[in-house]
């Protein structure tokens, strides 16, 4: 490595954030971004370790971590792009909103802090697109198949990517708007501002990419109508059916689904058109966000940001310890607290509690009936499972209440009826190891396949499918 005693002579420093004054005022994004001086820096840190656990074992798409980051401490960036790109296609996304399962792997993290991967990935990327390294890069030929893929999120774009550099035409179908997906209308701006999505995707049509935005597969145009036209079909439609809760008081106004209320609010800022009488908002009002994931975290950012007068956010697991548990050592992915920007930025949580009841008046809601939970060993001793505490019994006031509990599947699909898609015991669409389903030529990517999961295990996952299409093309060819 450039300098092997970096470890030992630097220590692990982040960009940190906005004031927290400033950055509650408006969506841009709340992190800041290393200079190339400290990314420099930090790159040093990187260890001469025999085996890279952050590449080998910690990394969904498997980035070369090591090798990027004696580059740059070199001061060579357009080598390490090269390097972070060819197993990334998109590291200005996973640079911003991965939690890092890398770091969490790092040697050095046995007994100090881990090295920065994520902030030195993104430094990288946008160094790249600063400089000019990056460039659209269209194939110099085409290969006579054309290939469709449905659904322009993460894993979507990965698919197109990946395919459209192996030299097939490929189209992207969406019924949004615009592309993006999750990357686009999922995720806050204070996270992900758009721009940085937009500028992906212009970047891919100028490769040659086509979009169909604003086109529901299924309805607006049938399958039929695409097999007819295109080689291989790849649906990448995401996990959209949200886990409910059905309590007594359930149907009563004022309680809506954490995608439908993020949504909304980037489709605000964008300034698409809203309905107003489907508008969700947490101005002057006492939030209830049930769900401590990080969906449920950017419920709270954007319920602060909207001028909730209280949120509260509830969680049914126990709280973590501060620091890593024995349960998950090195280099698992460590079961600790973890508070996001939005935990610091206000609200409170509370931990092993869930809801009763919904109570309101003329079925508008007023408050929330919670109860305490206890987690207690199941009867065979491998795991643990939640009791209600007897006595427990408290309300929380709730003028909006936001269910952030995850998903449990892709949901009903006409169009997975349509074609005949088997599923599996969890309801997701059943794939072969290159990703095809029972249907020859149809292929799926991402968390319609592998269930709800990380921005990073969706583009490995696309850029999985996009072998296995590759690999069936040559064959049928």
């Amino acid at each position: 490595m450039g300098k092997p005693t970096g470890f030992l002579d630097y220590e692990r420093k982040e960009p940190g954030y906005r004031s927290k004054k400033e950055r509650l005022q408006d969506y841009k994004a709340v992190e800041l971004q290393a200079d190339d001086k400290e990314t420099i820096i930090q790159s040093a840190r990187c260890m001469d370790c025999g085996i890279p656990y952050c590449h080998a074992y910690g990394c969904p798409v498997a980035n070369v971590i090591p090798e990027f980051n004696d580059l740059i401490y070199r001061n060579n960036w357009q080598g390490a792009l090269d390097i972070l790109l060819s197993t990334n296609n998109f590291p200005e996304f996973t640079g911003r909103v991965c939690p890092a399962p890398c770091e969490a792997a790092c040697v050095a993290g046995i007994n100090q802090e881990p090295i920065t991967i994520r902030q030195i990935e993104l430094a990288l990327i946008e160094k790249g697109f600063k400089e000019g390294y990056l460039k659209p890069q269209p194939p110099e030929t085409y290969l006579q198949a054309q290939v469709a893929v449905i659904g322009a999120g993460p894993a979507g774009l990965a698919v197109a990517d990946s395919l459209n550099k192996a030299g097939y035409r490929v189209t992207v179908f969406d019924e949004a708007a615009e592309p993006g997906g999750i990357l686009r209308y999922g995720i806050p701006d204070f996270k992900l501002e758009k721009w940085v999505v937009e500028r992906r995707v212009q970047m891919m049509q100028a490769e040659g990419i086509v979009f169909e935005t604003g086109v529901k597969v299924g309805v607006d145009i049938s399958f039929r109508y695409l097999k007819s036209r295109y080689a291989a079909i790849c649906l990448a439609c995401g996990a959209r059916g949200p886990r409910d809760l059905p309590i007594p008081g359930r149907d009563y106004t004022g309680i809506y689904f954490a995608m439908d209320y993020l949504t909304q609010q980037n489709k605000r800022l964008a300034g698409e058109s809203l309905r107003p009488s489907t508008e969700i908002t947490a101005a002057n009002k006492a939030v209830v966000i049930i769900g401590g994931g990080d969906t449920g975290s950017d419920c709270l950012g954007t319920a602060l940001r909207q001028g909730a007068r209280q949120v509260t956010q509830l969680e049914i697991l126990p709280e973590p310890p501060t620091e890593r548990d024995s349960s998950t050592p090195w280099p698992m992915w460590p079961l600790m607290l973890r508070d996001t920007h939005a935990h610091k930025e206000g609200g409170s949580r509370r931990w092993a509690v869930t809801a009763k009841a919904f109570i309101g008046e003329n079925r508008v809601l007023k408050r929330v009936a919670c109860i305490e939970m206890e987690w207690q060993p199941t009867p065979d001793g491998k795991g643990h499972m939640p009791i209600e505490k007897p006595g427990t019994e408290f309300d929380i006031e709730a003028d909006l209440v936001i269910l952030a509990m995850g998903f449990i599947g892709p949901g009903p699909s006409k169009l997975v009826d349509e074609i005949g898609l088997e599923l599996d015991d969890r309801k997701n669409v059943k794939v072969d190891h290159t990703q095809m389903t029972n249907v020859p030529g149809v292929f799926v990517a991402g968390d319609m396949t592998t269930g709800q999961s990380l921005i990073v295990h969706a583009i490995a996952n696309g850029r999985k499918a996009s072998d296995g299409i590759q690999s069936y093309l040559e064959k049928q060819s």
